[in-house]
């Protein structure tokens, strides 16, 4: 009998006390309804609210709870659950639930229907349902175009919080990553297709857009996370482009970190 295929679920917490528990409960019902064995990694981005404290009384067993103290952004976290985990697949989604956890089982289905290497759910497909402000639709449009140009990456979502990858992929690209929080999205995906792994797609997503996300502002200019958005993303470029840090010959000047310099192939689960 063919062997399962093992997904692990990354899910990055940061100020979620009281969503937190819920969130997690829904992910883990969207997948138990899945064919894939599966674990879910809850990676709580410090220790700022209850956010551990409660996620840590979900008694689940396909859950584990990971944090660490100070607050190091999201990509970050999603580097550290991805470090620790044990799948063939590996997922992540945004706590929150703003995207429907029922769409990882989709993305899952796309990455073997397309031997895909990377699938990203894109609210941006022709058949995502969203509930999204416009202003967001347009930077989401203009970013589109700005990394398309810069960077060569082609899809038409990079943002949304639910992708996919083999783990092979991973294996490649992680230690050789630097961002921690605004364009992690777009280093991971611009490094994994200067790396030969060009196999991505889009999926369509549900997403609903919560009133009370309210860190952004329509007023491009003046928004703190857009101007540090562009920020890393123009250091992407230059990374990428200019001083080729990505490539192999460059690999003795990868920064070393040694909360994330975990062999993603051990298997090894930390908790804090």
């Amino acid at each position: 009998m063919k062997k399962k295929k093992m997904v692990s679920v990354i899910v990055p917490a940061y100020k979620q006390e009281k969503s937190i528990v819920a969130d997690v409960k829904n992910i883990d019902d969207a997948m138990s309804q899945t064919r894939f064995d599966y674990e879910i990694l809850v990676v709580v981005d410090g220790f700022l609210d209850k956010t551990f404290e409660n996620a840590k009384k979900i008694k689940r067993k396909k859950v584990k709870v990971l944090g660490y103290e100070t607050n190091k952004g999201k990509g970050y976290a999603i580097r550290y659950g991805m470090a620790r985990a044990k799948g063939d697949y590996i997922a992540f989604i945004d706590a929150g639930m703003d995207i429907d956890p029922n769409g990882i089982s989709l993305i899952l289905e796309h990455l073997e229907w397309y031997n895909a290497d990377i699938i990203v759910g894109s609210k941006r497909h022709p058949a995502s349902k969203i509930n999204y402000p416009f202003f967001r639709k347009v930077y989401s449009w203009g970013y589109h175009v700005f990394v398309k140009i810069l960077l060569g990456v082609t899809v038409k979502d990079t943002q949304s919080g639910l992708k996919v990858f083999k783990r092979e992929v991973l294996e490649a690209v992680l230690p050789r990553l630097l961002v921690k929080e605004f364009a992690f999205d777009v280093e991971i995906l611009s490094v994994a297709r200067y790396l030969g792994f060009k196999r991505i797609f889009e999926s369509p997503i549900y997403l609903n857009w919560k009133e009370d996300n309210t860190n952004f502002t329509p007023f491009l200019i003046f928004d703190k996370n857009i101007r540090n958005m562009i920020k890393d993303t123009l250091a992407v470029f230059y990374r990428l482009r200019i001083l080729n840090y990505y490539s192999d010959k460059k690999k003795r000047k990868w920064i070393y970190d040694k909360e994330l310099d975990m062999k993603i192939n051990t298997g090894e689960t930390l908790n804090a």
